[in-house]
């Protein structure tokens, strides 16, 4: 087995920028979280591989300044899988591509059956990669050598698999499918934040009136701002299910939350004070959540034949020739058209021509491609509904 090392020394990672800068082609580039560990999503290793200059392993937190390795490579294209997931921890360092390849995305618009990285290493160059440090705590130091061997790896096959990929976009004809992709993935900006985040306590549903709404966004608060401080995934403190439990058992003293056996967590007991000093707050609090929020989710399909019989027609016609188009191509049908976007211009779509329908489909983040390949059917089966509804109307007169 090769022996790789984590490079957290400055002047060895400056040595290591300059192999990679005299180094040929395009590189690969990985990233290791220690999601469901850490509080934050930063990277804990960064991997990269070039042709004639090797695999670096480099350990964020110690070395801190990136600003090398952007100079030695910020210019070529970046070979990722699953580029989305690693590209916001990577701007955390200002580590930014100018051009990408995704070979998960790339694998989706060819139509192969299974995409995970493994997966796709081995299809293409028969290579069996064990993928038994996913969801590792990266944050660890020192990293075990079995650690260090696999993050390797991720990276040591990936221009190679980019290359028959690439070749197969093109035997495809779907090589101008998957630069709009890689361009749309490279440009899309961070996260807005969401308004009330607490809201996504798992279990908040059983959470019935606005005061004790107040005490379980209390609570996530307090989890939160202790989480940050520790570095520590909130879950890991106290999980979602304990905080509403805790809610839920309505307790009237510290001594009463100690007893709630739901309530639990590695810092349930020892940070007793702190959580029934969220409760109190949240007892306290003059300003109430609102019960219901306003949401832009459409209705689920299935209620849309009694609250908008059009949209359910035009969804009904126009949702099966999408899938069809998908089949002729060979893709997934989320990869031709996301089905939210269809879903949205069916409930309230534009004037019924080309123009028009694409022009909704450019706001709705729609590609060139997809629109391309999409509008026409679209707009042949909004037509064909109104038909549908005007003859159903003619017959009940």
């Amino acid at each position: 087995m090769t022996e790789f090392s984590v490079i957290d020394d400055q002047n060895e990672f400056e040595a290591a920028c300059r192999l990679l800068a005299a180094g040929n082609g395009p590189v690969a580039v990985d990233v290791e979280r220690a999601s469901g560990f850490r509080y934050s999503q930063r990277a804990y290793l960064v991997q990269v591989f070039r042709r004639d200059a090797g695999v670096f392993l480099f350990d964020p937190p110690a070395l801190g300044d990136f600003a090398p390795l952007q100079t030695a490579i910020g210019d070529v294209e970046w070979i990722f899988h699953a580029a989305s997931q690693d590209l916001p921890s990577l701007r955390e360092l200002d580590l930014c591509p100018a051009t990408i390849f995704d070979t998960e995305l790339a694998s989706r618009l060819l139509g192969h059956e299974k995409v995970g990285l493994a997966a796709v290493v081995e299809d293409t160059l028969g290579i069996t990669l064990k993928k038994e440090h996913s969801a590792s705590d990266w944050s660890t130091r020192p990293l075990p050598d079995t650690w260090l061997e696999y993050a390797a790896l991720d990276v040591l096959h990936l221009v190679d698999v980019r290359d028959v990929i690439a070749a197969e976009l093109v035997e495809q004809q779907k090589a101008e499918f998957a630069a709009q992709e890689f361009a749309s993935t490279l440009a899309q900006p961070p996260r807005a934040p969401r308004e009330d985040p607490w809201r996504r306590l798992s279990g908040l549903h059983q959470v019935k009136g606005a005061r004790s709404l107040a005490i379980a966004r209390s609570l996530w608060l307090a989890r939160e701002e202790f989480a940050q401080q520790e570095d520590i995934a909130p879950g890991r403190l106290v999980p979602d299910r304990a905080l509403v439990a805790g809610v839920l058992a309505d307790p009237q003293s510290k001594q009463a939350l100690a007893g709630v056996k739901a309530f639990n967590g590695r810092a349930s007991r020892s940070q007793l004070d702190r959580w029934w000093q969220a409760i109190v707050r949240g007892r306290e609090e003059t300003l109430l959540p609102r019960e219901r929020v306003h949401s832009d989710a459409l209705p689920p399909a299935r209620a849309w034949a009694d609250r908008n019989p059009e949209a359910d027609a035009r969804l009904k016609l126009a949702r099966p020739a999408v899938e069809a188009v998908a089949e002729e191509l060979a893709m997934p049908t989320e990869n031709l058209l996301k089905p939210d976007s269809l879903r949205r211009l069916a409930w309230a779509p534009p004037a019924y021509t080309p123009e028009a329908i694409a022009a909704a489909l450019a706001e709705l983040g729609a590609r060139p491609w997809q629109i391309e390949h999409t509008v026409h059917k679209i707009v042949a089966a909004f037509v064909e509904s109104e038909q549908s509804v005007d003859e159903a109307v003619a017959s009940e007169s």
